[in-house]
């Protein structure tokens, strides 16, 4: 077809899409501006990204069943929970709980996250020691294994898992796989490298199907054994993050959890299998067995993504930080936030706490990277620090707040993780899980180079073209 015929069919369609952003489409006005440069200074080129990235307003559509659901399904739970929580009678479990009381019901009302006391809760920073303990626990299952993955690589350690939950399958034990498409694919995971499950009797579902789209996408990483334990966190499976892999060694963090938060973990998971495969799991006995209190930690588990009004976890991020008193760490491979999240960041260092953010020094997404880079800047003019973590890539998504309360899962500090695809984290309140958390991020500060607002201020002119540009187009990523 001749380029200028293709170009008149175009043109009209970047019109119908600019007004659909325009009156349409619920976005930010840095991300409608941002679109709308795009469809009219790149005509081919926006037209293709829109049709990957955009269409924001479908969502609506895809997911009010899903939306409905899950709040069907959890009504009776948040209703128990917050007549506790306003009652004469409510004790807090834990000095750290009446501390973070706000963000406790934030949580509970804006993603029906109840929270629960009684948790023995594992930090894991490294790949070996998380996937250890992922497959002792796999070992060990008598009933169920309920695991759910954005990425399951075809290579050694995809396939170790994929044989190990085929032999439990063999033995009688339940088990239910789920995983993103687009994701799985990309690491070879295609329904072939699942076979040997599939053929032990064990069950896979496939989150959201389309491999065009990269927006709405299942982004949790999230192992429920039996109901009583439970894995939550950064990991995806894959040699990649074992350290085998073009970036190096992985740095990463995921939480072993033990006691009433894996019931937690278990309704996100029956709530994304049932909306995906239709089966309809119910809180049955056999998946919701007495899980005892093994330990002290409460924790909620909260779940946010385009089937969900709210921020939830975005919003529990700046809850926290405006309840900071000392100091806020925090680590993520994307650092892209939308000005509520700066303006958080920066009241707090400019109210003396001191505010610590730790990013990769290798990007594995070189626009990401540079737009991160400008945000940084924006928290070094207010007081805070920045650091680049230099012993391989830095894959974490936590925050840490004076010690005593922070959160662990699958969200990045972006708009992605913020709105467009569905995440899980686990928000703590317990110094002692606080404390090595914080202890974590202080080790890997002996690794890692400080960005000073110095430094900052002198880098050359590329780079700071890079970073405008970058930025212009960073709601789109």
């Amino acid at each position: 077809m001749d380029l200028s015929v293709l170009r008149w069919i175009i043109l009209p369609l970047n019109v119908i899409f600019a007004i659909i952003i325009v009156f349409f489409e619920r976005k930010e006005p840095t991300e409608t501006i941002a679109w709308l440069v795009v469809l009219f200074l790149l005509p081919p080129v926006g037209f293709v990204l829109y049709l990957l990235l955009g269409q924001n307003y479908t969502r609506q559509r895809m997911f009010v069943v899903k939306e409905r659901e899950d709040r069907s399904f959890l009504q009776e739970i948040f209703a128990e929970q917050q007549r506790i929580l306003v009652g004469d009678n409510y004790r807090c479990t834990s000095p750290e709980v009446e501390r973070f009381n706000k963000t406790v019901s934030l949580l509970l009302q804006n993603s029906q996250a109840y929270l629960t006391g009684g948790n023995r809760v594992g930090v894991f920073t490294r790949g070996e020691d998380k996937f250890e303990a992922l497959f002792a626990a796999i070992g060990e299952a008598r009933h169920h294994i309920h695991m759910e993955y954005f990425i399951i690589n075809n290579d050694d350690l995809g396939r170790a898992v994929v044989h190990a939950l085929a032999e439990k399958a063999r033995q009688g034990v339940e088990v239910r796989l789920l995983i993103d498409t687009m994701g799985s694919l990309r690491g070879g995971g295609s329904r072939a490298a699942f076979r040997e499950l599939t053929d032990a009797g064990g069950k896979i579902g496939e989150f959201f199907p389309s491999i065009y789209r990269v927006n709405y996408r299942n982004h949790r990483k999230i192992a429920v054994i039996d109901g009583v334990a439970g894995f939550i966190g950064g990991f995806n499976i894959g040699n990649d993050y074992l350290g085998d892999g073009p970036l190096g060694y992985w740095r990463d963090t995921t939480l072993q959890i033990s006691g009433p938060a894996a019931w937690a973990l278990q309704l996100r998971f029956v709530l994304d299998w049932n909306y995906t495969t239709g089966e309809g799991l119910r809180l049955n006995p056999r998946y919701f067995p007495s899980p005892g209190a093994p330990g002290r930690t409460p924790v909620q588990i909260a779940s946010s993504g385009p089937d969900t009004r709210w921020s939830p976890i975005k919003e529990g991020y700046i809850s926290l930080i405006n309840s900071a008193r000392k100091s806020v760490y925090i680590q993520t491979p994307y650092f892209i936030p939308d000005e509520s999240v700066i303006d958080a960041l920066r009241i707090a260092a400019l109210s003396g706490v001191d505010v610590r953010i730790m990013i990769p020094c290798k990007p594995d997404h070189i626009f990401v990277y540079w737009a991160t880079l400008s945000f940084i800047g924006e928290i070094l003019e207010a007081g805070g620090r920045a650091y680049t973590y230099d012993a391989g890539f830095l894959h974490a998504k936590t925050i840490v707040v004076d010690g005593e309360a922070g959160s662990v899962g699958s969200a990045n500090w972006d708009v992605r993780s913020f709105r467009l695809n569905f995440e899980a984290n686990a928000f703590f309140y317990d110094a002692a899980v606080g404390a090595r958390l914080a202890a974590a991020f202080e080790a890997d500060l002996n690794v890692s180079t400080e960005i000073t607002l110095e430094g900052y201020r002198a880098r050359p002119l590329g780079v700071r073209m890079k970073e405008s540009i970058s930025r212009l187009f960073s709601p789109l990523a």
